[in-house]
């Protein structure tokens, strides 16, 4: 499995171009849908959302509910476009024309300079409009189908807030997962702590007042995925190693962890690792889950934890950063774009997503999957297998 995404912020449309679905997985442009309109939700969005209502085109490789085995083509159109079709069009214009809009300011935290210096633009929104956060939508698009996937293998996936701004949510380790499905949904910031999630649209209000952003933490949680999933025999085929790089990949995410994460590093070992059990209901199994649902790059059969940190997005309204225009030289404070004061309960549905992906990718490289049918018949058989290993 993989895909490809292509598009501008503000051009006509994000396309994704998804590769090595099975055939005969039954999906309609709902299940995209849902996902794309989750993104598009939390406390402390800005006005871009007000204007965009995402919407899945499916161009290619889905016919009458059901995957072809081809690859499939997704469109996201870009609503705002019709404002932005002289900034954005690709027909030749001028070079002295009002019209293009020439951004010289590079605003620090964002890929402005270093793209404009690999690349060779002098104008930086040739830059700021692929490296958008924008682009996520069409992440989301093929994450969605990959949790189609894994939700027909027994496989379900959650994303939600831990923390936003130093206020952390309670641990809700007894939870299941309907509940934190259910609950992170309803929840202005996507949170399974009642308690923190007041504290949190408090501080995200503050901030929004000031013209300054907040980060914060998101938490995946997966259930159902077998023990053995993924590899240790080479480093790009451990399973935790491909969903960190995933996490990562995603805007303004700088660090990753699984389980206990970083806190291992302050505690012995007899109290890092998950002791092994038996029995005939469950099979292997462990009596914690401090590594997340990993060990040697490979599922344990517990659910897998996974924790992203997302920094304040860098554009600040009304405390601009320092900066350089590439043109004169002079110091100038950076261009200002349109801003979200705090996207981390987004970024958590984008998160989601993207592990969602790694955890369908690792499946299918292990087990037959020219045909849905043919994939669930050889996992479910592994699953037995190994309970009785």
């Amino acid at each position: 499995m993989r895909y490809l995404t292509a598009g501008e912020s503000h051009g006509k449309q994000l396309t994704t171009i998804l590769e090595g679905i099975p055939s005969k997985l039954p999906i309609t442009k709902d299940d995209i849908n849902e996902s794309l309109l989750r993104r598009q939700q939390g406390y402390g969005r800005g006005k871009r959302m007000q204007i965009e209502t995402d919407l899945v085109e499916i161009m290619g490789g889905i016919r009458h509910g059901y995957t072809l085995g081809s690859p499939i083509s997704l469109v996201i159109r870009n609503d705002d476009f019709k404002h932005w079709t002289d900034i954005m069009g690709e027909d030749p214009i001028p070079e002295d024309t009002k019209l293009r809009r020439v951004v010289t300011r590079p605003r620090p935290g964002h890929a402005d300079l270093n793209g404009a210096l690999k690349y060779g633009h002098r104008d930086i929104r040739n830059i700021l409009e692929r490296s958008s956060a924008r682009e996520t939508a069409a992440r989301v698009a093929a994450g969605a189908v990959a949790k189609k996937l894994l939700k027909e293998l027994g496989i379900e996936v959650a994303g939600y807030v831990k923390e936003i701004g130093g206020i952390v949510a309670e641990d809700q380790e007894g939870m299941s997962m309907k509940e934190r499905q259910e609950i992170s949904r309803k929840s202005p910031v996507m949170v399974l702590d009642p308690s923190a999630e007041k504290e949190m649209m408090e501080k995200i209000d503050h901030a929004k007042s000031e013209g300054d952003t907040l980060g914060g933490v998101c938490e995946v949680y997966v259930e159902g995925v077998p023990a053995g999933v993924g590899s240790y025999v080479h480093y790009d085929r451990k399973l935790d190693s491909r969903i960190a790089g995933s996490v990562v990949g995603i805007n303004a995410f700088k660090g990753v962890e699984f389980g206990i994460g970083f806190d291992a590093a302050k505690i012995y070992g007899s109290e890092n690792h998950d002791e092994i059990a038996w029995n005939e209901e469950l099979g292997y199994h462990r009596t914690s889950n401090r590594l997340g649902g990993f060990e040697g790059g490979m599922s344990t059969g517990m659910p897998l934890v996974v924790r992203g940190v997302m920094k304040p997005i860098p554009t600040l309204m009304k405390k601009p950063l320092q900066s350089v225009d590439i043109d004169t030289k002079e110091e100038i404070t950076a261009t200002i774009e349109r801003s979200d004061p705090c996207a981390v309960p987004a970024a958590s549905v984008v998160m989601e997503h993207v592990v969602a992906f790694e955890v369908a990718k690792a499946i299918t490289e292990q087990f037959p999957h020219d045909q849905f049918p043919q994939l669930k018949e050889a996992l479910d058989k592994y699953r037995e297998e190994i309970r009785w290993f």
